[in-house]
């Protein structure tokens, strides 16, 4: 399938969830997406306690799952961390990386985000790394020198094979849970330079979906995914409620429509 025939949806809960509603929300979610086409692909990551939970009612559905975070780690004292492996263990088969949350609060470095895509990988799950600029980097015009170096920090440790195993999720840190979204235009103009980036690192990069992150709502999301090198989107706040977040996965299906 190329990429103009498939599109990806993955829903980031960051710290939210409780048994009881998780359930109803895993349920709702796995039910709206085995009557999507076979070229939308869809995921969730969960808060790490819900591993278990993701498991019991999501295997053997059209929904993939994983992990917010991964240790840079493979096991040791790192209290509180959790390893690649451990969320392999119950089927996950995603891991966030380089979230502007982590960065931000838990001050991930460059090098930090690349060890872990590359726990990640070596566990084989699909690491979705982040990389997005803040309001002052935009407004100082130095948007592509940001998130190309932040890129770049990834693809300088991981071989060409293992850079075309990664996806990548565009999210400008001042559109992510403010509301505020990226115009179409404005978020393809990223992509595209992104494109080019992963080019750069060889044939066989240029193709790794591109996902945009940032107040993606059912409103603004068929916009979004029509664009060219846009493959989907990495969703927040609208991931929580079944009815949007199938109502993005419902946008990119017809993005895939108008595309032939």
């Amino acid at each position: 399938m190329s990429r103009q025939q498939a599109k990806r949806v993955v829903g980031n809960w960051k710290m939210h969830g409780r048994l009881a509603e998780n359930a109803a929300l895993l349920q709702s979610v796995a039910q709206g997406a085995a009557t999507l086409q076979g070229g939308v692909q869809v995921g969730v990551c969960v808060p790490s306690p819900y591993l278990a939970q993701a498991q019991t009612l999501l295997s053997g559905t059209r929904v993939g799952y994983g992990v917010q975070d991964v240790s840079a780690y493979t096991h040791g004292a790192y209290t509180g961390e959790v390893a690649a492996e451990m969320a392999v263990e119950f089927g996950a088969t995603l891991a966030i990386v380089g979230h502007s949350e982590r960065r931000a609060y838990h001050r991930e470095s460059a090098e930090v985000v690349a060890a872990k895509t590359q726990r990640a990988l070596h566990a084989r799950l699909t690491p979705i790394v982040c990389i997005g600029e803040t309001l002052e980097e935009r407004e100082a015009g130095t948007t592509e020198q940001v998130i190309g170096a932040q890129l770049d920090a990834v693809l300088a440790v991981l071989s060409v094979a293992e850079s075309a195993r990664i996806v990548v999720a565009y999210e400008p840190v001042w559109a992510i849970g403010t509301g505020r979204s990226a115009t179409a235009e404005q978020a393809q103009e990223v992509h595209a330079f992104l494109r080019g980036r992963l080019a750069a690192k060889g044939a066989a990069v240029a193709d790794v979906p591109l996902l945009y992150g940032g107040s993606v709502k059912p409103e603004n999301a068929e916009e979004l995914f029509r664009q060219k090198d846009i493959d989907g989107g990495l969703i927040g706040g609208a991931s929580l409620k079944s009815t949007d977040f199938l109502a993005i996965c419902e946008a990119a299906q017809a993005a895939i429509a108008a595309a032939h």
